[in-house]
Order: C-alpha cells, then sequence, then structure tokens
C-alpha cells in the first residue's frame, strides 16, 4: 500500500470504527453498583455525604440539614491506551492483523469503568469513604436517640472471597463513578510528527478523566466470610435494621446479591430455591436478585 495521507486517513476511519464497534458492544455492569456523576473540574467536593436526606414532620421552623458536613473528595485521574502502526506493515499491507488487537482496544476502553468501580468495592475494607472510617467497617459513626455517638456495622469480617449486599432502589449507588472527560480516540499519524520521523510508527490511543468513590456505607453490605444462610441472614437484617442518626428508620432493604464465580452456587441456593436441607422451605427466597460480576473472585 501506497503511505500517503489519503491512506492515512483511510487507516485512521477504519481502526476508529473498529474501536468503535467494539466499545458500543459493551453491556456495562458497574451501574449496578455505582451512580454517575460528572464533573466539570478536576475534583468534586461531596460534602452531601455527611447528612442522609429524610423528610421530618414539621413543627415550629424548618430544620436545616447543612450539606457541607463531609470534606470527602474525589479528585479526577487521567487514564490512557496507546497502540503503534509499524509504517512496514502498511507498505506490505499487514493491516488485517491489527483489526483484532484494535477492536479488543475498544472492547478494554468501554470496560474501564467497570474495572474501576468494582475494583473499589473490593477495596472497600480499605478505602475510606466519607466518615473516614473504611467504607465496609464496623464502627461507623451515628448519633443515637439522645444525640450521642454510637456505631453501625456494614461488614461481617472474615477473609475468603467477598460477597455484597445492595440496595439499589434509589438514586444514590454505593459507588460513585465520577467523569470528566469521556475517552477520545485520536491518532499520531502524521508522516512529520517525530514519532513517524524517527521510529517510522503511526501512533493511535484514547485518553480521559475519571475516578471513583464510595457514597453511603448504609447502601451496601460486605462480607468476606463464606456464603451460607447463616451469613446471609445476619447481613440481610444487619442492612435492614440500620438507622440515621437520632435513631430513625432509614427503610433499607438488600435487594442484590452480588457475588462472584466462586459464590455463585451459593447464592444461587439462598436466593433461588424453593426449599433448603430437610425439605424445609426457604425463608429468602425472591427476596434478592442474584448479580454475578466477572470482577469479582
Amino acid at each position: 500500500m501506497e503511505i500517503n495521507r489519503g491512506n492515512l486517513r483511510m487507516i485512521y476511519v477504519g481502526f476508529r470504527t473498529d474501536f468503535q464497534g467494539a466499545f458500543t458492544a459493551v453491556v456495562p455492569t458497574w451501574p449496578a453498583i455505582a451512580m454517575s456523576v460528572p464533573s466539570a473540574t478536576r475534583e468534586n467536593q461531596y460534602g452531601w455525604l455527611g447528612k442522609f436526606p429524610r423528610i421530618r414532620e414539621w413543627i415550629g421552623d424548618r430544620v436545616v440539614n447543612s450539606i457541607a458536613a463531609s470534606d470527602y473528595t474525589i479528585r479526577n485521574k487521567d487514564f490512557e491506551g496507546t497502540i503503534s502502526l509499524d509504517r512496514n506493515d502498511i507498505a506490505d499491507d499487514l493491516l488485517g492483523v491489527y483489526k483484532p488487537i484494535v477492536q479488543e482496544f475498544g472492547r478494554s476502553t468501554a470496560t474501564h469503568p467497570d474495572e474501576l468501580a468494582w475494583g473499589l468495592l473490593t477495596r472497600g475494607w480499605d478505602a475510606a469513604c466519607y466518615d473516614g472510617q473504611p467504607f465496609f467497617d464496623t464502627d461507623h459513626p451515628v448519633l443515637d436517640a439522645a444525640g450521642k455517638e454510637t456505631f453501625y456495622s456494614n461488614s461481617g469480617g472474615g477473609n475468603g472471597a467477598p460477597w455484597f449486599l445492595i440496595d439499589d432502589r434509589r438514586v444514590i449507588k454505593p459507588v460513585i463513578y465520577q467523569e470528566r472527560q469521556t475517552f477520545n480516540f485520536v491518532a499520531l499519524d502524521n508522516p512529520d510528527d517525530a514519532n513517524v520521523f524517527f521510529k517510522k510508527q503511526y501512533i493511535y490511543g484514547v485518553d480521559g478523566r475519571s475516578n471513583v468513590g464510595f457514597s453511603f456505607p448504609q447502601l451496601a453490605y460486605g462480607s468476606k466470610q463464606p456464603l451460607t444462610l447463616t451469613s446471609f441472614e445476619t447481613g440481610y437484617v444487619n442492612m435492614s435494621s440500620l438507622k440515621a442518626d437520632y435513631e430513625r428508620p432509614l427503610g433499607i432493604k438488600p435487594t442484590k446479591l452480588v457475588v462472584g464465580a466462586s459464590n455463585i452456587k451459593a447464592a444461587n441456593l439462598i436466593a433461588n430455591s424453593e426449599k433448603l436441607d430437610g425439605d424445609v422451605v426457604n425463608p429468602w427466597k425472591g427476596l434478592v436478585t442474584v448479580v454475578l460480576s466477572e470482577w469479582l473472585p
């Protein structure tokens, strides 16, 4: 193939088409646990995480709930991916070799938010949330009926494969996916570009800006204990019993049981079986939907 601007433009358009086709074919999984928040600057501050919004009876003056109770900030990060095409491969008509590479490049770019969101969830026993505690922890602070600080737990502990209970009925999800700049496919393929002149390489890449963080710990329960009827019941009752400041019920209800491949059998038995061992009716059947994530062990 002759190397000229017209053919280079054709290569770019072909690569972009292959990239975009694979990109749009991906069905994202991060919305199962995360909400999307747009970002217009280098970071977003989530002061509102200090208050779980609730309605109260109007007696006397309004009670103003300050949304500046938390300084939890998610700073956007830069992400990129780059591949190169050797000039000799163009001249020797070997472009077909690159098609699956570019398609995989599109697929991996589309799943990047999944990797971020699920990766953060699995690090929830170490990564801090707005109250300074790890997201999955046994001593998140909350005020009791008398206004005295007490603590609640959203962690089952353990050291095995993690599983999670999620309440996804709300606009707010346990994880925040914050996007500043969507991924954009670009090229350095002009004959006078330094990479072409010095290394005879045509470079194609994507870049974007985003990050992830945590919202309310009350919306998720995480455990690394073996997934059994007993540990599931402990988590379900734990989440359903959580209260806001001054012991106001939050109305939390686990709706999803999120697992990896190692826990899928146990999850389906708990969530979908009509009966348990000994021909006992399963009281948990149908209460949660099982979600299998390829990003969990």
